[in-house]
């Protein structure tokens, strides 16, 4: 029984799991996970994108997410440079868009079948594995950001199909979803769903609903935008009075107190804060050993969700 706990709070590396023991397409994996996309800053120093990535398998993060339209593959050929097979570490990729480094966005929408098929097939030769654990399907139901237009407005049933078709071949282990609406989760849901990835923090909790769905269903909560971000109606989470009051009683960074609350918040949720920076890194790896009393978690549920509509104009 000993080794058994062992295993579920540590890593393959023996390291303790960041923030402690989660579950994700069927693994127990760290809670705290790492985003891969500002990796891209390093391209320039690919070195240095290897250091940090095996950092946070030092670290004992043994959970990736990431995606082939992350700096043109850059990012992708890095993870398969850094992370070895005895890491154990489960990367979770996203299909749906492609760079489009000309146009208002840094990519733009590939949501047909076919383009969903082609972009796990460039996932698979870029990461170098016969299988990618978890595939989420970044679709353009809400905001911020992409909106489907044209041909890109493609049902959720088709992509499914190509996606379900997917795992059986044995190219993907699981399903997830990202930018999706609460009625596009439950319609998937009999395709059996293993993430949703939604943007969502204490001060956008407008899928509360949905993250309870998700927590019934045994679907892990994997917010993107957990600190709020610079889009038009998102307000910053380290901004906000409370956060910082709580953030000073605790010695911590008012970023580390979004992060930790939304650890406390539900069993389901996952983060995978993202950096290009090691002492960022840790940071965000410290948010584990961070204990929010009642009575501070009481104060920071008692601030309002500010962008309950944001995502759905």
């Amino acid at each position: 029984m000993a080794s058994i706990t062992r295993s579920l709070q540590h890593t393959a590396s023996g390291a303790p799991r960041a923030g402690g023991p989660g579950q994700l397409a069927g693994r127990t994996v760290s809670r705290i996970g790492f985003g891969a996309m500002q990796l891209e800053r390093l391209s320039g120093d690919r070195k240095a994108a290897v250091a940090l990535l095996r950092r946070t398998v030092e670290l004992g993060i043994d959970h990736i997410d990431t995606a082939q339209f992350y700096g043109h593959g850059f990012v992708n050929d890095v993870i398969r440079e850094a992370i070895r097979p005895s890491d154990d570490v489960i990367v979770v990729s996203k299909v749906g868009a492609t760079p489009d480094p000309g146009g208002p966005y840094p990519m733009r929408l590939a949501q047909r079948p076919e383009e969903l098929r082609a972009a796990v097939e460039d996932n698979l030769s870029s990461l170098g594995i016969e299988q990618i654990p978890l595939v989420n399907l970044r679709r353009a139901d809400r905001g911020p950001g992409l909106r489907a237009e044209g041909d890109q407005v493609v049902g959720i049933d088709d992509q499914l199909a190509v996606m379900t078709a997917l795992r059986d071949e044995g190219k993907i282990g699981a399903i997830g979803l990202s930018s999706v609406t609460d009625d596009k989760v439950r319609a998937a849901l009999p395709a059996g769903i293993a993430c949703v990835q939604n943007a969502y923090s204490l001060l956008s909790r407008g899928d509360e609903d949905m993250l309870r769905l998700c927590l019934a269903e045994d679907i892990a909560w994997v917010p993107y935008f957990p600190l709020g971000s610079a889009f038009a109606g998102m307000p910053k989470v380290s901004d906000e009075p409370a956060v910082i009051a709580a953030a000073r009683d605790l010695d911590a960074t008012p970023a580390q107190v979004g992060l930790a609350w939304l650890l406390r918040h539900a069993p389901n949720l996952l983060l995978i804060p993202g950096t290009a920076d090691p002492e960022h890194l840790e940071a965000n790896v410290g948010v584990g050993a961070i204990t929010l009393d009642d009575a501070t978690t009481a104060a920071l549920d008692a601030i309002p969700s500010r962008t309950g509509d944001i995502m759905r104009d």
